[in-house]
């Protein structure tokens, strides 16, 4: 009878204590859990009143229905964003990407940072003086007057408020980040936040909020007429179904994706995320560089990124959510806009109409056909199909070139 080795013994007593402990030894950039579905729930539960929006993110559960939270990141980081979306991370210049939320994150700059650090990418000082002015990188909040008398707290907002900034920070890491927090989720606050982020020098603003259509919504769209200005907007977090302001035809829509990754975080393959919104606008013209044929207005999405909470953002909150802070995962088209809004960041690019570009450029975008996000008749409004679709618009970014 043979007998193992002493050293053989002490190693399967060592990994055998490990295992019970539950002890991991990934590094927090790596991407872990994405391989079984996760049960989540909206942060900004809806719908939202007349006359107000809420937020599409969605926050990962555990078997209590209680957002999981973790000491170490797990979801993607930058290196899964960049390495995806074949990205370099590095604009030129130091341009802005402006965030525009309601409510108050009393700590964003030091949650940033946290994030930072933790996966190893260049942290963000506070801006000094104007941000338009400021020399490098840096980070600047202001509330919607571009003050400092910030709005009050609300816990999950604070949530989407992290998600938005670090999401940007990892995909555009020499971007200059500028968060305007409007009084609240009203759509006249939220519009003149929108205001004031293009007033203070915005290259592109970032918008993680909608509600349902509703008559009058064009009376909104002259804060979005801006040629020059890349503002995008996340098409909903409820399937099938047209949102404003993503249904604006002065916005770009962007709709949502589930992620895979190879092992060395390039793109693999991305599927369309049940929940991401799309559809026919009921009120909004259809712009002139759409050329879908069974919609007469206005079509969501133009373009997407990754937005299933399953294959979502490792995000750092330290605004207690439902009594808990650390480590999240989030989701929601929430994640796609920040992504994309860095992405024309890095681009340089957005010169004329914005949302038109990529319509001039779709081969310079990962073009996805599988997938649904609801019931439409099996068509290309809810179905992904090659070429052009409502829940993945033209297909999410594959390197700059369609920016």
């Amino acid at each position: 009878m043979k007998f193992l080795k002493p050293k053989y013994i002490f190693s399967f007593i060592v990994i055998s204590f490990l295992l019970l402990l539950g002890i991991t030894t990934s590094h927090p950039s790596s991407a872990q859990g994405h391989s079984q579905s996760e049960e989540h729930r909206p942060v900004c539960p809806g719908p939202a009143s007349p006359g107000d929006t809420r937020c599409h993110a969605r926050v990962i559960t555990d078997q209590n229905g209680n957002p999981k939270v973790t000491t170490l990141p797990v979801g993607y980081g930058p290196k899964q964003f960049l390495g995806a979306y074949n990205l370099s991370g590095q604009a030129g210049g130091n341009p802005i990407v402006a965030i525009v939320d309601a409510y108050d994150h009393p700590n964003i700059l030091n949650d940033l940072n946290k994030y930072s650090s933790t996966f190893g990418i260049s942290s963000l000082p506070a801006c000094l003086g104007p941000i338009a002015t400021s020399s490098g990188a840096c980070f600047q909040k202001v509330d919607q007057s571009g003050g400092t008398s910030f709005p009050t707290v609300n816990s999950g907002w604070a949530l989407e408020i992290a998600l938005d900034v670090e999401a940007s920070h990892a995909v555009c890491q020499n971007c200059k980040i500028l968060l305007v927090e409007a009084n609240s989720n009203s759509y006249s606050n939220l519009m003149t936040a929108v205001d004031r982020a293009r007033a203070l020098g915005a290259t592109a603003i970032s918008n993680s909020y909608g509600s349902g259509e509703f008559s009058g919504e064009t009376s909104f769209d002259s804060h979005f007429n801006f040629p020059g200005l890349a503002i995008t907007f996340s098409s909903g977090d409820g399937g099938y179904g047209p949102e404003y302001p993503a249904a604006s035809q002065y916005v770009t829509a962007v709709g949502g994706t589930s992620l895979q990754l190879n092992g060395d975080n390039s793109w693999k393959s991305e599927t369309t995320w049940s929940g991401a919104g799309s559809g026919c606008s009921s009120f909004e013209g259809k712009p002139g560089w759409q050329h879908d044929s069974s919609c007469s207005n206005r079509t969501i999405a133009d373009v997407s990124a990754d937005a299933d909470p399953n294959t979502g953002a490792a995000v750092y909150d330290s605004v207690r959510y439902q009594g808990r802070q650390g480590w999240f995962k989030v989701g929601g088209t929430s994640l796609s806009s920040p992504i994309v809004a860095a992405v024309y960041a890095l681009s340089g690019n957005t010169a004329g109409a914005a949302n038109s570009i990529p319509y001039s450029n779709p081969a310079s975008l990962h073009d996805i056909t599988s997938g649904s996000n609801g019931s439409c008749g099996g068509n290309y409004l809810c179905t992904a199909v090659s070429g052009y679709d409502g829940p993945t618009g033209l297909g999410t970014p594959n390197g700059i070139g369609a920016f």
